[in-house]
């Protein structure tokens, strides 16, 4: 008996226009646009996939794919405003100032021969672009709730794979065989946790069971992929649902390694309660609408690989200033294997990390150069973050916060002030030693 989820046998289930919640007023104007001209000009238009999933759920998408039986030249023909994108996915983009309305031909399941079909010969997909009809489009898809397509010309929404009732069961469903999905495409194992994490939804069994084995299939994605994906699940207001995700499911040790390693090792769980601190103050950032820096997010991320490996290169007798920039740079390059950090946030992460033994200085030139450090801002705040693992750095942030509220001058007046005073404490000691060892001189 085949079933919705059958990629072998797609059943329609139409959903009419009294049977869902997406509306028009949902749609950026946009989106409209290209919807209304691709129906006129004769093809099927359908928007499709997260912006369908978000609307079902109540959210508020921000981006709109379209999918269409038009080829991406006839797409061109139809808007000035469009380029053509894409060797493995031929796409057309359709410009309307910053907003970018993505258009899909509809694909194939299936390899015609023409060559427009290329596999990895462990079943990775290189290159897919045969197109095919609405059916096979949708049984070919990652999962069943971004296969649901909202259709222009009748306001139903089209199910062929069972993705609408997984919506309202909130769950992500790999459509087809998992394993074979994944082979596919190794990052669909980190789609299912960044999406569950985001919707809240729970990932089905089937599809969660081989997430573990198949983790280290996750090295055979480009590193610039990797880190585009990193942003995506912790830059998108759900990062520490995603972290705890990615431990769950067995993902953490495949994509940032080290750190993993570190953060089982250290038994009293400090890294780890500072890294969940720092991933919800990401989030709260995010609802915001405040800013947040890559290099930040990644200096929290790898913060524990730091650690140990600096620990590592002191015990082996180096010098503590040597051994945190070995550290920093060991742990940086090592990190790059799997996921590229660009130069211009990698950099910045390891001058936090190295600006943090400058905070219990308190010299007056020292502290006004500290002060004037353009990272000096991200370095503070990661102090203070580091409290949540330990009260060990405490008074250096009382120190620092209030440093940077007073004016100069008065900030000079008190360091000079306690360097004073730091001069006679130490003075007095030496004297009464003096005494001590020469008592016929005072005699």
């Amino acid at each position: 008996m085949p079933t919705d989820n059958d990629p072998a046998h797609p059943m329609l289930r139409l959903i009419p226009r009294d049977g869902h919640n997406v509306s028009r007023k949902d749609i950026s104007s946009s989106a409209l646009r290209v919807l209304y001209r691709l129906r006129d000009g004769g093809f099927g238009a359908y928007l499709v996939g997260g912006a369908v999933r978000d609307i079902l759920v109540g959210g508020h998408p921000k981006d709109f794919d379209v999918a269409t039986d038009a080829t991406p030249e006839q797409v061109k023909q139809l808007f000035r405003n469009c380029r053509l994108i894409g060797r493995r996915f031929r796409l057309a983009h359709v410009v309307f100032g910053r907003e970018i309305i993505e258009v899909a031909t509809f694909r194939a399941n299936v390899d015609d021969g023409s060559g427009d079909r290329e596999l990895h010969e462990g079943g990775r997909l290189l290159r897919d672009n045969v197109y095919g009809t609405i059916e096979e489009d949708a049984i070919r898809r990652d999962f069943t709730a971004n296969a649901l397509y909202y259709a222009i010309e009748d306001f139903s929404v089209r199910d062929y794979t069972g993705g609408f009732e997984d919506v309202q069961n909130r769950l992500m469903r790999l459509i087809g065989d998992p394993e074979t999905r994944y082979r596919e495409d190794p990052v669909r194992m980190l789609r299912a946790v960044r999406l569950a994490a985001k919707l809240d939804f729970e990932i089905e069994a089937a599809t969660a069971a081989p997430i573990p084995q198949l983790a280290p299939l996750l090295s055979e994605a480009a590193p610039a992929r990797l880190f585009e994906e990193c942003l995506k699940l912790f830059l998108s207001g759900h990062a520490v649902e995603s972290f705890l995700r990615l431990e769950r499911h067995g993902l953490l040790q495949t994509l940032l390694p080290e750190s993993a390693a570190a953060l089982k090792s250290n038994r009293s769980g400090a890294l780890r309660r500072m890294l969940i601190e720092g991933l919800r103050g990401t989030d709260h950032r995010v609802a915001n609408d405040e800013p947040v820096s890559p290099a930040f997010l990644f200096a929290l991320l790898l913060w524990p690989a730091y650690c140990r490996a600096l620990m590592a290169l002191q015990a082996q007798g180096m010098h503590t200033v040597e051994a945190q920039r070995r550290a920093a740079d060991r742990v940086t390059l090592h990190q790059l294997g799997t996921v590229a950090l660009p130069r211009r946030f990698s950099l910045p992460m390891q001058e936090i990390w190295l600006l943090q033994s400058r905070f219990s200085q308190r010299q007056r030139k020292r502290v006004f150069r500290l002060l004037a450090h353009p990272r000096f801002r991200a370095a503070f705040d990661f102090l203070a973050l580091r409290l949540s693992a330990s009260d060990e750095h405490a008074d250096d942030v009382e120190f620092w916060r209030e440093a940077q509220t007073q004016p100069g001058d008065a900030l000079a007046a008190q360091l000079d002030a306690q360097a004073q005073d730091d001069v006679e404490s130490d003075a007095a000691p030496r004297k009464r030693r003096r005494r001590r060892r020469n008592p016929a001189a005072a005699e």
